[in-house]
């Protein structure tokens, strides 16, 4: 051993890795610089040089009424979206994990099957199914939608901390007189519930800023992502749409760094 610190590593590469992660630092954040410059533009055309510097566009997101619409209905759906994903999620991930039976592989990969199927084919499929049962489009076939493609995400998250909670816990709390439901209430749930949280956090961002469902299953009242993409065809609103999309991208951002926390600090 050398004094000077070895990288832990598999070997060399001569691909230039410092250039090739600049690039994909640029790729994911540069076109957020932009939205976030433009949002204090004085002008409406979005084009450089910028022709000045304005806090309007912000103002007028709070005069906006039937922006604000928008985004209270997508905060409604993915509350509830999440509150029925995280259910969910913890249902598989208790039946999984700490009961056998036939099919919970089967459960499992039908908990995760929505990460795989594409938004669009689950929109048309949702579209077709509730005009099949005679269901109109609403805020409620939405939360449903979201509610499926969230599922996923509990489960994998719930899974991962239930899995690493001692399993004696639970035996002993059933030792001493007390049945499995009420361990789960009064033992398992507490000690899950910076994850649990975590994972409603996580599906309420997912919900939030889903497009591709919603497209197809909405009704009469938009969710804030369908109702900014009806307004991009107006130029003239394009700022205001640009300072209310990085507030919504500041919330966002919040939510998931209070997530990623939790989940770290549960023990």
């Amino acid at each position: 051993m050398t004094a000077r610190t070895r990288a832990i590593g598999v070997g060399r590469t001569r691909v230039p890795l410092g250039p090739v992660y600049g690039a994909m630092l640029a790729a994911l954040y540069l076109p957020i610089a932009v939205l976030f410059i433009f949002s204090f533009n004085a002008g409406t055309s979005l084009s450089f040089p910028l022709v000045g510097f304005t806090l309007d566009w912000y103002e007028a997101v709070l005069g906006n009424g039937p922006m604000l619409d928008a985004a209270r209905n997508s905060l409604i759906v993915g509350m509830a979206s999440a509150s029925v994903a995280t259910t969910i999620g913890c249902l598989v991930a208790v039946a999984v994990l700490r009961f056998r039976f036939r099919g919970r592989g089967l459960l499992l990969a039908m908990a995760g099957l929505p990460l795989v199927v594409p938004f669009v084919v689950m929109g048309v499929a949702f579209f077709l199914l509730f005009v099949a049962i005679d269901v109109p489009r609403s805020l409620l076939t939405v939360t449903v939608g979201h509610s499926v493609i969230a599922i996923p995400y509990a489960t994998l998250i719930l899974l991962a901390r239930l899995s690493g909670l001692d399993p004696a816990l639970e035996d002993a709390s059933m030792d001493l007189g007390a049945s499995y439901p009420t361990t789960l209430r009064r033992i398992v749930l507490p000690l899950m519930a910076p994850t649990l949280l975590s994972a409603w956090l996580t599906c309420f961002i997912v919900s939030f800023d889903e497009i591709a469902l919603a497209i197809f299953l909405v009704g009469g009242d938009p969710t804030f992502p369908v109702f900014l993409y009806g307004q991009l065809r107006f130029a003239q609103r394009l700022p205001v749409l640009i300072a209310m999309a990085v507030l919504l991208m500041i919330g966002t951002v919040v939510l998931t760094l209070i997530a990623l926390r939790l989940r770290t600090d549960d023990p």
